[in-house]
């Protein structure tokens, strides 16, 4: 496995920490009404003493009070080790397979694109208008950024006049930054890579020498894309639940 895959999936954790996260018996479960699965799913950090279907009920108790549906992110370091195998088992279905990519040595842009920084309310409002998000996912969202243990910085690429081209955000924790919604308004005309580009030459101007960021396994067209900045696959995680599909 790549070295930086553990450090990624650390750093990872941190910049997506909601306000609402509880540790039970060793797992991290986090209990955000957002969009975002990984705000709002249980992170299988440790072997407690619980049996695992003990901790799998009071997980499920926990979701229900919440209002969301209960999914395990089954990540290559999830405890115990066969969790996997003992969910397929239950017949919990494997889905939203995520590749994790890094990039071990960040160099500086020469002429990054110029951005405009933007709130965290107003990053959130932005993204959750491309994604088609509900109000509550949006306010979920900019809470989660605001608060996050790692500071938030999202930007906007725009046209000489002021259209939206792209928008993402970023998050520098000491020397390895994360990539985090990239999103483009006119896909698929290059905005995409011009925005990484440009948060990739911030963050090296903030101390960053590495970096990392998640993508849709299935998702070859922005594969290619990381594969151009120098990204390269480290690890692959996935969701199971006994739902039959998540609100």
């Amino acid at each position: 496995m790549n070295p930086l895959a553990l450090r990624a999936e650390l750093a990872g954790l941190d910049a997506s920490a909601p306000p609402q996260q509880a540790d039970i018996d060793g797992w991290l479960i986090r209990l955000s009404p957002g969009k975002a699965k990984r705000s709002r799913c249980i992170n299988a950090l440790r072997c407690g003493a619980l049996s695992l279907d003990e901790l799998l009920a009071r997980c499920q108790a926990a979701y229900d009070a919440a209002g969301l549906p209960l999914a395990v992110r089954v990540t290559p370091w999830s405890q115990p080790s066969d969790l996997d195998a003992r969910l397929a088992a239950k017949g919990w279905e494997a889905f939203d397979a995520a590749d994790v990519m890094v990039l071990d040595h960040l160099a500086p842009e020469p002429a990054p694109a110029p951005l405009q920084a933007l709130s965290a309310p107003d990053y959130a409002a932005l993204v959750g208008a491309l994604r088609g998000s509900t109000p509550t996912a949006v306010a979920a969202h900019a809470e989660r950024i605001a608060n996050a243990p790692v500071a938030y910085q999202g930007f906007a690429l725009n046209d000489a006049g002021g259209r939206l081209l792209a928008c993402g955000q970023m998050v520098v924790d000491g020397d390895i930054v994360g990539l985090y919604d990239i999103a483009s308004a006119l896909p698929r005309q290059g905005h995409g890579e011009r925005l990484c580009r440009a948060l990739l030459a911030l963050a090296h101007a903030q101390g960053a020498r590495q970096a990392y960021l998640q993508v849709g396994s299935d998702n070859e067209v922005a594969k290619r894309l990381y594969a151009r900045l120098g990204f390269v696959f480290a690890y692959r995680y996935h969701y199971r639940s006994p739902e039959a599909e998540l609100t």
